[in-house]
């Protein structure tokens, strides 16, 4: 009892704690990295079907719902659309374990796709909730939280499957009942008293209306519905104009744009190999005929690119020389590894390739996110988090509806993966002779400057 009073004093503790525990529920999905062999196997979707039609509907699902979403998380405080989250996950195992017609397939993705686009409010909400001091300690509890929930949840899939012959649907009913844990928890967060750009809606509608209420005492209640009104869209432009200035602010650093800039362009070319390798995976392997390590093979490339991600606090490097040509080197790592996979034929050279480019990603953006946020105020770091993530997800959908849908090119899983390497190749390219320029420049400044100091030095 005296514990949890003590929490009750520590906002901050008690919002963390909720949070994380929410996070490694909500991430601990045993069914997910055998979503493909479960629609393929059971639900007897071609694999065609699955690759051309259905997932590229959650692409375009997810762009359609980001923006309204990430306005509404910051008007709505957060915990609503957290609650959404979690209640989305619960009905997508719903129709996982016992819809068996395409057309509830389909709505599947637009469901999953909600799931996605309301991360923003689980990444925003500590922010709202803590004193800025303990950004960095809640924000490495709250990631940690995922990356455990995640990584339990693959490994314990792939021991129900491999160990107690578990089917594919049990293992979904287990994740709905892990799901349904997530949702109840998400009741119990706290709720912000305020958002990070609509921080005054409440107080300033609420004193408006008493100032009103007592100058005006024989207003009508109609006049009175007015001027709240007025109030209120008066703080929503308020907001925006804040919002604008705080984007201005942002983008007015060239060294933030190329950052972004790599965001968008490889968090694009990330989620199509990240949607598509379990597909790859059936196509060298069919899960039909052949045993399925998915599980074990996403915890032990979660664990990788989470130590790689971790070293990144280890390495002492000066970013703004040698940051360009780092995310051109391990981009053209990454691209290197999605061509093996789309041109193997060994389903365990695959696995190595997705571990390696996995482990690139997550290093490198773990830096970019550092970089961005380093100069930047948290109002104007989510703000950037939501605009990079946009341009990024606009990305994907242009390379879906090109390379997959079937009204475009259509093309097949193997041919797809190389594209996407010739996708990450172009990155590399890109920023390796940018780097390589940073360097050169930096080389010959310093240079000028050694010079510059011998002379005066002799005179």
């Amino acid at each position: 009892m005296n514990f949890w009073k003590k929490m009750k004093r520590s906002d901050w503790v008690l919002s963390t704690a909720l949070l994380s525990i929410y996070g490694f529920f909500a991430n601990c999905r045993p069914a997910e990295p055998f979503l493909t062999p479960y629609l393929v196997g059971p639900k007897n979707i071609s694999e065609e079907v699955v690759t051309n039609y259905l997932f590229p509907i959650w692409t375009y699902s997810y762009l359609a719902l980001l923006c309204p979403v990430f306005l509404l998380t910051d008007l709505l405080r957060y915990k609503p659309l957290i609650i959404t989250q979690g209640l989305f996950l619960v009905t997508n195992y719903i129709i996982l374990c016992f819809a068996t017609s395409l057309m509830a397939l389909t709505y599947l993705q637009f469901n999953f796709a909600m799931v996605t686009s309301t991360e923003v409010a689980y990444f925003s909400y500590i922010y709202s909730v803590i004193p800025p001091e303990r950004y960095q300690r809640a924000t490495g509890y709250v990631r940690s939280a995922m990356l455990t929930g995640f990584t339990f949840g693959a490994t314990l899939g792939q021991l129900l499957l491999s160990l107690a012959d578990t089917s594919y649907f049990h293992i979904n009913t287990i994740t709905l009942g892990i799901m349904s844990v997530a949702f109840c928890i998400s009741l119990g967060l706290p709720m912000p008293q305020q958002g990070m750009f609509f921080k005054k809606k409440v107080e300033m509608s609420t004193d408006t209306l008493n100032e009103v209420t007592d100058a005006f005492e024989g207003e009508t209640d109609l006049a009175k519905q007015a001027t709240g009104a007025c109030c209120y869209w008066g703080n929503l432009k308020a907001s925006g104009k804040q919002m604008w200035e705080s984007l201005m602010e942002s983008y007015s650093s060239r060294r933030l744009v190329q950052w972004s800039l790599w965001w968008a362009l490889a968090t694009a070319g990330y989620g199509q190999v990240f949607n598509y390798v379990q597909l790859m995976w059936d196509h060298i392997e069919p899960s039909s005929t052949s045993s399925v390590y998915n599980g074990g093979v996403e915890a032990v490339c979660t664990l990788v690119g989470a130590a790689a991600a971790f070293s990144v606090s280890y390495i002492r490097v000066q970013w703004d020389v040698w940051g360009e040509l780092s995310l051109g080197v391990f981009s053209a790592i990454g691209a290197g590894c999605v061509f093996l996979m789309g041109l193997t034929s060994n389903i365990w050279l695959c696995y190595t390739g997705y571990a390696i480019f996995k482990a690139s990603y997550m290093f490198l953006i773990t830096i970019t996110m550092f970089q961005i946020a380093v100069n930047l105020s948290m109002e104007c770091y989510a703000l950037i988090f939501g605009i990079n993530t946009f341009v990024a997800l606009t990305l994907q959908t242009i390379l879906t509806a090109i390379v997959v849908d079937t009204s475009a090119l259509g093309l097949d899983i193997v041919t797809q993966f190389v594209v996407y390497g010739g996708y990450y190749s172009t990155i590399s390219v890109l920023f390796l002779l940018r780097g390589l320029y940073t360097v050169c420049t930096h080389c010959r400044k310093s240079a000028e400057e050694t010079n510059t100091e011998r002379i005066s030095s002799a005179l």
